[in-house]
């Protein structure tokens, strides 16, 4: 070979195939230069991507993508997988440049989309369904991280899967959870003889022999069968994926090439259900990812010669809420903190830390989460659930069952609300205020500044029923001095002579402010959004023009209702919204505010245009 790049010499993914095992390491260590290059500059995740090097290119050696489909659970492990796949990940997450998760729109080899966990073998089991109903005989891989497997999801395709008879392809990426009790140098060479290809063939030779004696050689073969199953079972213990009906293998080296091949291409032959459980650790390969996988796995720009990150983070909502929840808990006893699987996203790592018994990581549960809050509070707990905006989605049937008909009290705190950035359509929370004020009885805060959320979260542990308080992702936003104060529910700052009315909430509110003072326009700010105050839609109707400004999907918005109670009260002036509409790809906040109409500029522009029609 040349001294090129194998990334920039062989066909994609073609070429992978024609690699022996010392040029696959190579191209493994090409992979992981490439990822550290490129996610340093940009952000992303990393730990995840750099665990599964081998196993993507494993994938590659074997199969035949896209006529064999790879679905991969959550997504964020694939940028080895788009490499392979002809695709540069320089700029990705950022507008214009590839996605940080799986998009069929972007590439045929992106199967299904991804971003949300423990949907993947749901999603291949209907892909093997399909290729069976059509005669195409093209394998379907699910690749699943190990903590996928604390989502209920997961089990219901298992159960479903395992019983199918089809061609699917389970790959367990276990990186941190010990699911297996297949541990200990025994394990490990029994996996060993059970990848190699010799012990394949005399398998499949002795069960053909067996079946080829007249009368008795079903019988023969059953015993053989049974007697395989006791001894494995006294070296592996119960077995839960065989129960399940999965062929099992491994657990198998993730970071072995060679040994990875050999065991995919085994499992490629069977044409039954088989669940491979790969071993890898998050970061492999590169020293700061290994040391501290976490702060590596979605992570900011950094150096990538020491591991630092370019620029210290700002103190966010999600530092600010933990650090209140720990303030408020001191002196309440009842109050508890609840996560699924997202401990430090959502800023409770100080209350895991200083109240371990009142901390529940559930895991990725999000359904559970709910209805677990539900039954703290019946037995008198004051819970809180910190939860992302896209990930409460999942869980809109246990808040209308579990926590509203009752009612409880349960309090969501609502982190990355609204638009998100780099994660894309999957991850922006544009769509929980209209899911939410569908449910009667919940009570919804959203403030634009930190002393306001702290005032909110107390507000809402003292209340009733449902209660949420939904906030961004990012720091405390510059507001224009003059309208600094102390929030409430709403507040109306005039402009003398004024006709026209900007109305806005949350993040938001600190565009608008700016808009208004460049237009000479009145603005209200909304503090508690649902339900909405009356007085602040008394107030709003005096004036002829009103727009309302919102970073929400526009259909169910909080806009919507405001223009249903203005009307609905006889108002008789101009009304106008401006939210978002359908899925927002990966850019960045200030790219989506301008693309979307939302930033200070364009919400200035969209009221001295409607006066200029009106001809002012």
């Amino acid at each position: 070979m040349s001294s090129k790049r194998l990334l920039d010499s062989i066909e994609l993914p073609r070429g992978v195939k024609k690699l022996d095992e010392a040029h696959l390491k190579l191209l493994c260590s090409e992979l992981r230069k490439e990822l550290v290059s490129k996610v340093s500059r940009t952000g992303g995740h990393l730990a995840s991507n750099l665990g599964a090097v081998e196993l993507t290119v494993a994938l590659h050696k074997v199969f035949d993508s896209p006529h064999d489909e790879i679905v991969w659970d959550v997504g964020h492990q694939c940028y080895s997988h788009k490499l392979l796949t002809g695709r540069s990940i320089d700029g990705i997450r950022t507008e214009g440049k590839v996605s940080g998760f799986p998009k069929p729109s972007e590439s045929e080899h992106d199967t299904f989309i991804a971003g949300h966990a423990s949907n993947s073998i749901s999603a291949a089991l209907g892909i093997a369904t399909a290729k069976a109903l059509k005669g195409d005989n093209g394998t379907t891989i699910a690749v699943v991280g190990d903590g996928a497997f604390s989502g209920g999801m997961i089990y219901e395709a298992l159960n479903n899967a395992g019983r199918s008879g089809l061609r699917l392809i389970v790959i367990l990426n276990d990186n941190e959870m010990s699911i297996s009790k297949n541990v200990g140098a025994m394990a490990r060479y029994l996996t060993d003889i059970r990848s190699q290809e010799s012990y394949f063939r005399f398998k499949d030779d002795l069960e053909k022999g067996l079946l080829s004696i007249p009368a008795v050689g079903k019988q023969l073969r059953d015993g053989a069968s049974r007697l395989k199953t006791a001894l494995k079972d006294s070296f592996y213990g119960s077995n839960f994926f065989e129960h399940f009906g999965f062929y099992y293998l491994g657990p198998v080296d993730g970071h072995d090439i060679s040994m990875l091949c050999r065991v995919l291409e085994r499992a490629k032959q069977l044409d039954v259900p088989v669940l491979v459980h790969v071993n890898t650790v998050k970061g492999k390969g590169y020293a700061p990812a290994e040391r501290n996988p976490s702060m590596f796995h979605g992570v900011a720009p950094f150096d990538p010669v020491t591991g630092e990150l370019l620029a210290e983070p700002e103190k966010s909502f999600s530092d600010v809420f933990g650090e209140t929840l720990v303030e408020l808990a001191e002196n309440d006893g009842s109050i508890c903190a609840i996560t699924a699987a997202m401990k430090d996203g959502t800023g409770l790592l100080p209350f895991s830390i200083r109240y371990p018994k009142r901390f529940f990581d559930v895991g990725i549960a999000e359904e559970h989460a709910v209805t677990f809050a539900a039954g703290l509070a019946a037995g008198g707990e004051k819970p809180v659930l910190a939860i992302y905006s896209t990930f409460l989605q999942r869980a809109v049937d246990q808040l209308i069952h579990d926590a509203s008909i009752e009612p409880r009290h349960v309090v969501l705190g609502i982190d990355r609300a609204g638009i998100v950035g780099g994660d894309g359509e999957t991850h922006q929370g544009i769509f929980d205020v209209s899911l939410l004020t569908a449910i009667p009885g919940i009570t919804i805060y959203s403030p634009c500044v930190f002393e306001e959320l702290r005032r909110d979260i107390a507000t809402a542990l003292l209340g009733n029923g449902l209660m949420a308080v939904r906030y961004p992702r990012s720091g405390e936003p510059n507001i224009p001095e003059r309208f600094l104060r102390e929030y409430g529910d709403y507040d109306l700052f005039e402009k003398n002579g004024s006709d026209t009315l900007i109305v806005a909430y949350g993040r938001m509110f600190a565009n608008a402010a700016e808009a208004a003072d460049d237009c000479g326009a009145s603005l209200l700010k909304l503090g508690r959004i649902w339900p909405i105050p009356k007085e602040a839609v008394a107030l709003a109707a005096k004036y002829k023009k009103i727009y309302f400004f919102e970073e929400s999907e526009k259909n169910g918005s909080i806009a919507e209702h405001f223009g249903i109670e203005l009307f609905g009260d006889g108002y008789k002036g101009s009304y106008h919204i401006k939210a978002l509409s359908g899925f927002i790809p990966h850019m960045s906040v200030e790219s989506a505010m301008r693309k979307y109409g939302l930033d200070a500029e364009s919400i200035a522009g969209t009221v001295n245009a409607g006066r200029c029609e009106d001809g002012e």
